[in-house]
């Protein structure tokens, strides 16, 4: 690291600011944040300009569906390998080069939009390849966030992201694109998308380069599938001997099973059937849902890590599914919009909790491919419960489907908890600012 490049990492004298502000201090960490809010921003206005391309091109459902899959599968296919290629890939050139594939298919597709030339396959080869792009993400963006902070201030990161997400990439960027495509056309919300996702590439190239940090070893020099495998290997040895690790990921795959589906799938059905409402209403409902996530993670980027974090944040998890039970009941349309607040916030605070405890108690050689693993559970595990929701509800019943979905987690938090000794490991492994 150049001694400009340090000068940058180095904290200005701390100042009293807020918890949640406390990372602004930090020159590279203020143009990551200005990189992801625009990245953000981009990405919102992509997923709304997608699908209003889709329809201009006389596109419906299954059509969407296609280009959904696309990206989905695209997603899916690398995601493992991107955590290996993160611990031993310095991450910035990883995330430039994400960028650049989802700037250029942005391009692209704009350019074809606005000449009227786009068809259903640029769409959805586009969404493939991006989606590619796209695993190397998150595990490299995690495995890079304690290069540039300090650990103290891993919390503050966490909640800013989970704050930016729901704000800009669920309401500004998907507003500004309707708007965009009232008025002018998909092609031309496209191209915001593009100029947007240009800008966040060109202050992610601001930030300064890190290291990877991983001791050279015999294994990095050994041939390259051999050696993935036995990073591969090396990582899922490490998940089956840490107990907290293993527990919380069998749990969140339980909890991602049982409420991704109802929330997706059953609550626009439950809207329309029993409530009478319409698309309208479905986005008050979102958009409370997004403002519970903002909120939840300010909350929690605001305050100290609690001391017994992994309790806190099993349990918040666990209750986060609870408020299920009040839609599966609902007989008014405040009703569902109150549940979705509370759900996704307290969803949010405890996922912020996650991503610091990972980023600060799994070793910083692997954190890229446990990174990756959790994604990979998330993201698989999505589909499967949007697959099951509909025949899982005509057969037993909405009411007790939702109900299903509120109390299940609760037990598995409770169990994983017990199971994994979760309170004695928090205890041992204390987490100070």
């Amino acid at each position: 690291m150049t001694e400009q490049q340090a000068a940058e990492t180095e904290p200005a004298p701390r100042q009293r600011l807020p918890r949640a502000l406390t990372p602004f201090r930090l020159a590279g960490y203020r143009r990551l944040a200005v990189a992801l809010a625009l990245s953000t921003f981009a990405s919102g206005v992509w997923a709304v300009a997608q699908v209003w391309q889709v329809v201009h091109i006389g596109g419906g459902p299954p059509q969407l569906s296609v280009v959904s899959t696309s990206a989905a599968v695209g997603v899916l296919l690398p995601a493992l390998l991107a955590g290996v290629v993160a611990d031993r890939v310095p991450q910035k050139p990883i995330l430039l080069c994400v960028a650049a594939v989802e700037v250029l298919g942005m391009g692209l597709i704009a350019v074809l939009a606005l000449s009227a030339s786009v068809q259903l396959w640029h769409l959805a080869t586009v969404a493939l390849v991006t989606g590619l792009a796209r695993a190397f993400y998150y595990p490299a963006y995690n495995a890079w966030l304690p290069a540039l902070v300090p650990e103290s201030d891993l919390m503050a990161v966490n909640g800013f992201e989970g704050m930016v997400r729901p704000t800009i990439g669920q309401a500004v960027g998907p507003g500004v694109a309707g708007v965009v495509v009232g008025t002018l056309s998909p092609g031309a919300a496209l191209g915001i998308a593009a100029l947007a996702g240009l800008a966040g590439m060109a202050a992610l190239a601001m930030v300064p380069l890190t290291p990877v940090r991983r001791e050279h070893d015999e294994a990095h020099d050994a041939h390259p599938v051999r050696s993935a495998v036995s990073d591969m290997r090396e990582g899922y040895g490490y998940v089956l001997h840490t107990p907290w690790l293993l527990a919380t990921l069998l749990f969140a795959s339980v909890m991602i099973l049982m409420m991704a589906g109802p929330v997706e799938v059953l609550i626009p059905f439950l809207i329309k059937d029993r409530l009478g409402g319409g698309a309208g209403d479905h986005a008050w409902v979102m958009a409370a849902y997004g403002l519970g996530g903002a909120v939840g993670s300010l909350v929690m980027a605001s305050v100290r890590m609690p001391r017994r974090y992994l309790t806190v944040m099993t349990l918040m998890w666990g209750t986060s599914c609870l408020p299920l039970a009040a839609v599966g009941y609902a007989g008014h349309l405040y009703v569902v919009i109150a549940a979705a607040f509370l759900l996704s916030a307290l969803f949010a605070a405890a996922s912020v909790i996650w991503g610091t405890l990972l980023q600060r108690r799994v070793p910083p050689h692997m954190l890229g491919r446990l990174a990756a693993l959790d994604s990979f559970v998330s993201i698989s595990l999505m589909p499967v419960s949007m697959a099951l929701a509909g025949p899982v509800a005509a057969a037993i019943g909405t009411r007790t489907t939702f109900l299903v979905a509120a109390v299940v987690p609760v037990l598995a938090a409770v169990l994983a908890a017990v199971a994994a000794k979760l309170p004695s490991d928090e205890v041992a492994h204390p987490l100070k600012d």
